[in-house]
This record gives C-alpha cells, sequence and structure tokens, in this order.
C-alpha cells in the first residue's frame, strides 16, 4: 500500500473509532453502561456491528481506551506543568483540571459516577500522589518524607472526592467554582472559609 493510501485509510481508522467512543459516551449519558449493547453503540455511530468488531472486541475495550485516553490527556497536562512552581501556589494544577474535566464533561460525569475505587479513579488517584510527590521532593517547601506523602494523599484523595461528589450532585455549583473552592482549600485550609 503506498504512503497516500495507508494515509488515506489510517484517517478512515481514527475517523471510524471517533465515532463509536463518541456513540459509547452519548450512550452512557442515557443509560446504565450494562444496559448497552454493541448494536446500540454500532446505530448510534452509524455503523454495522461487524465495522465495530473490526476496531473492538466489545464494550469493555472500548470503556477501557477511552479510561486511557483520559489518563493520556491528565498525564500530558501534569507532565507540562512546573510543580516546584505550583506547589506553593497550586491553583493552576486546579485550572488545568477543571478544563480537562469540562472538555469530557459526559465521559467523566460517567466515570466518577463509578464506584469510587474502580480502576480509573485508582489510576487518576496514582497519577496525581506520584506527580506531587515528585514535585513536593524537589521543592524545598517540605522536606519530611512522612509529610509529604500525608500531603500527597490528603490533596489527590481530597480533589478526587470533590469532583465525584459534584460529578453525583445536581451539579448547581460551576464545575470551574468547585475546582477554586477545592484551590483555596488546598492553599488556605478551612480559614478562607469561616467567617472569623
Amino acid at each position: 500500500m503506498n504512503h497516500a493510501k495507508m494515509e488515506k485509510h489510517d484517517r478512515r481508522i481514527v475517523k471510524t473509532k471517533r465515532a463509536i467512543k463518541n456513540a459509547f459516551i452519548k450512550l452512557l449519558s442515557e443509560k446504565d453502561f450494562n444496559d448497552i449493547t454493541v448494536k446500540n453503540i454500532a446505530d448510534e455511530a452509524d455503523i454495522d456491528r461487524k465495522t465495530l468488531y473490526n476496531h473492538y472486541n466489545g464494550i469493555y475495550e472500548i470503556r477501557d481506551e477511552l479510561e486511557n485516553d483520559l489518563i493520556e490527556l491528565l498525564e500530558q497536562a501534569i507532565k507540562e506543568l512546573d510543580f516546584e512552581k505550583n506547589v506553593k501556589n497550586p491553583q493552576h494544577i486546579f485550572e488545568i483540571l477543571n478544563d480537562i474535566l469540562s472538555t469530557n464533561l459526559e465521559l467523566c460525569g460517567y466515570l466518577m459516577k463509578m464506584n469510587a475505587h474502580s480502576h480509573i479513579v485508582r489510576k487518576i488517584d496514582g497519577l496525581l500522589k506520584s506527580k506531587l510527590k515528585e514535585a513536593m521532593k524537589q521543592s524545598t517547601v517540605i522536606t519530611s518524607t512522612e509529610n509529604i506523602d500525608l500531603c500527597a494523599d490528603f490533596i489527590a484523595s481530597g480533589l478526587l472526592s470533590v469532583y465525584q461528589n459534584w460529578f453525583n450532585s445536581d451539579r448547581s455549583a460551576p464545575l470551574k467554582e468547585v475546582s477554586i473552592n477545592a484551590g483555596r482549600l488546598v492553599i488556605y485550609g478551612l480559614k478562607d472559609f469561616t467567617d472569623l
């Protein structure tokens, strides 16, 4: 196959896989995961089931790829952060997380509604903790290994809990406001929320 044909073929594969993923995400906003069938996804993506099976072995593989895509986005965003600079004022971290969550709202909504100990939540938690620990070890703000572990665990787990609660609520507070308040809580503690 010549280069032009391969490129066209690759674009078709990317386009078909994107249609399948988008169909799956749309269905997740309408149905429970266990009620979605391969036929539902194929119909929504306007392809036949055989085409879907050319790209995926089934629904779990589609979900896994979507989860991995989201983790990759987070890893890329975190990799580009200057954690040493942001560890003293982590508001920028919350802004980046807010942007990623906002851009992938339907998918994140589904993933965050899953069990708190689900595979994706554990992956995100582990990623955040490891990057926070890495940054804190490089900075001179916190020197004790025990305190670094404590702070990273507190920030990452608390942050995930805040976002999970937001996705499982009526979402009346804007996500950006939730992210800003989570950042304020990490930086200033409870005293920033009291009337004292």
